[in-house]
Parts: C-alpha cells; sequence; structure tokens
C-alpha cells in the first residue's frame, strides 16, 4: 500500500491541470510541464483536488503509484513557486562566472570548465562564487547543481571545492609525523 500515492494534492488557484490519455500537462505562471503517464496509473482531478489511481495490485504499479504523484506534486509546486538551489565555491582563486549561455567554472585546474546551461534553466552568480541555479523543474534544476558539484566536490583536509548552500563537510586531521 502506498501511502505517499494515496494523498491528495491540492492545486494552487493559478494553476490548471489538464489530463489527455496518458499525458498529463500542468500550466502555472511560470511556465507549463508535462509528464507521460506509465500504464496503469491514472490522474483524476476533481474540485481542485488530484488524486492518483492505480488499476491493480501488481508489484509494478504501486512501485510507480507513489512516485507519479510525487512527480506531479512536483510539477504544481514548479509551475507555481519554482526551485532554487545554491552553490557555493570555497578555496583561493576559484571562481564562477556565466559568459552567454554557459557557466564558466575557474576551479584550479589548468583550464576553465565551461558548463552549458540548458534554455529552461536560470543561473545567476554572485561574488564570484556563489551560484544560484533556478527553474519549474526539479529534476533538471537538481541535476544541474549535481553536474557542477561534481566537477570539484569538497575534500575533507581542507574543505576545498564546489558545495551546496548549508552543506556541512566533514574535515579530517592530515598527517601526522610520528618517531
Amino acid at each position: 500500500m502506498s501511502r505517499v500515492g494515496l494523498k491528495p494534492i491540492s492545486l494552487p488557484a493559478k494553476v490548471k491541470l489538464a489530463v489527455s490519455g496518458s499525458t498529463v500537462t500542468v500550466e502555472g505562471p511560470k511556465g507549463k510541464l508535462d509528464l507521460a503517464l506509465p500504464g496503469g496509473i491514472e490522474v483524476k482531478e476533481q474540485d481542485g483536488t488530484v488524486t492518483v489511481v492505480r488499476a491493480t495490485e501488481q508489484r509494478e504499479h504501486r512501485a510507480l503509484h507513489g512516485t507519479v504523484r510525487s512527480i506531479i506534486s512536483n510539477m504544481i509546486t514548479g509551475v507555481s513557486q519554482g526551485f532554487v538551489k545554491e552553490l557555493e565555491i570555497h578555496g583561493v582563486g576559484m571562481r564562477a562566472a556565466v559568459k552567454g549561455s554557459d557557466l564558466d567554472l575557474s576551479l584550479g585546474k589548468s583550464h576553465p570548465i565551461l558548463h552549458p546551461i540548458p534554455a529552461d534553466l536560470t543561473v545567476s552568480v554572485a561574488e564570484n562564487t556563489k551560484i544560484k541555479v533556478e527553474g519549474i523543474d526539479k529534476q533538471k534544476v537538481g541535476q544541474f547543481a549535481a553536474e557542477v558539484r561534481g566537477y570539484y566536490p569538497p575534500e575533507p583536509y581542507k574543505a576545498k571545492g564546489v558545495r551546496y548552500a548549508g552543506e556541512r563537510v566533514r574535515r579530517k586531521e592530515g598527517k601526522s609525523v610520528g618517531k
């Protein structure tokens, strides 16, 4: 029994949800998102409340029930409020800048890293070390932030690298000279 899948989703006033066949379209003030429903899962909307229903009790349908409900909930949040991920760069000489449709990262390597910014995301850099990623699709915002962080994850000895805002890095003690 999926407890997440059984929860109804309330629609905000400015958000419209349309179900046509096996496609769900959510439209709001920030944009429009589509989702192709897997077989055995249905979406119903009544009086500003959205419910996700599964066809059978098969293992596959039970597994997808809560997942589809969470994705639709994230779509509704995305088109009404949007999603934001913030990254920080720590380290001497490390910086970032937006150049056209690329994010230019100087992370202490022999060359600058140019990471392409997807068309539906907005990336801004403040103080050369604070990166803000905004968009309506939670998966794309999180994936872009993870890719940028992956170029130089925070290391435990000097805590240099790219990290999420508020992320704590567990420090390790360096080598000690023994006699």
